[in-house]
């Protein structure tokens, strides 16, 4: 079986007891991780011990908190108590070296599905969003991966418009699959709207929903958005049904279209 589970941000023990209650068996079976697997949660280090210990059973895509651990183990974003057991692990190098080599986009066209942190920008089609996705991935992997990453998280907080630089695009698309929620009509990404689209006034639209989103043949799995919560419709998989702010812990069984979904109550 393939399951597709939501942020986990480090709740360790309702990790467990989701994987448990779908009966995971890493030899059998196969999890996509929508990304954010620390931060906020008590468990982060817990949590990705045992993703690393069984990656290969595991796809993993890259979400805004696994960046910002991976900043404050370069030292140029501060850490905080619930990711500091990682930054002082022994392990700490590998752990993080792992998870520099994650990618912003996994895709399986056997499967019908692909899976990002927070979303396709409706400007790229798959390739194209598979190009930026490679390319992002490289430049952090990279010998400069540092200076890199400090330099393209300095991305605009407020509007990133598409098409006006070099720079400005590569942190477009960082921002699209990392921080994304809601986009202008231009296209453009707002990024500091974090409420649920009920909430919110015409001028700004959900990613999923904007009129001109360019055609994506595989159904988007994605996390990030815990105010949406559990968001299902022909084209996109939301996940992130707030298992940090005391929701729940989601998975989604993608193997065989049911969409089965399983969720466990967080503490």
């Amino acid at each position: 079986m393939i399951w597709a589970i939501g942020d986990i941000q480090g709740c360790y023990g309702a990790f467990m007891k989701l994987l448990e209650k779908i009966a995971f068996d890493p030899l059998e079976d196969k999890l996509w991780l929508v990304g954010d697997l620390v931060n906020r949660g008590e468990g982060s280090l817990e949590t990705l011990e045992f993703v690393y210990k069984h990656r290969e059973s595991i796809e993993v895509v890259l979400g805004n908190h696994d960046i910002a651990l991976i900043a404050a183990y370069y030292g140029f974003k501060k850490s905080n108590p619930t990711i500091d057991p990682i930054l002082q692990s022994p392990k700490a190098k590998e752990l993080i070296g792992w998870l520099k080599e994650q990618q912003f986009l996994h895709i399986d066209q056997e499967l019908g599905y692909c899976m990002v942190h927070a979303g396709i920008s409706p400007v790229f089609n798959l390739d194209e969003a598979k190009l930026w996705s490679d390319k992002l991935s490289k430049n952090l992997q990279s010998d400069d991966g540092k200076m890199w990453l400090e330099k393209i998280m300095k991305s605009p907080e407020g509007r990133i418009k598409h098409g006006k630089s070099e720079e400005l695009d590569a942190m477009y698309a960082f921002s699209s699959f990392t921080r994304m929620r809601y986009c202008f009509g231009d296209k453009s990404l707002e990024l500091l709207q974090k409420g649920s689209p009920s909430s919110k006034k015409d001028l700004i639209i959900p990613w999923f929903f904007h009129p001109d989103r360019k055609s994506i043949p595989l159904k988007i799995i994605f996390g990030h958005w815990s105010t949406l919560g559990f968001h299902k419709n022909e084209s996109v998989l939301g996940l992130d049904t707030g298992c940090i702010w005391g929701g729940t812990l989601s998975a989604a069984r993608i193997d065989d279209k049911s969409e089965e979904i399983v969720t466990v109550e967080c503490e």
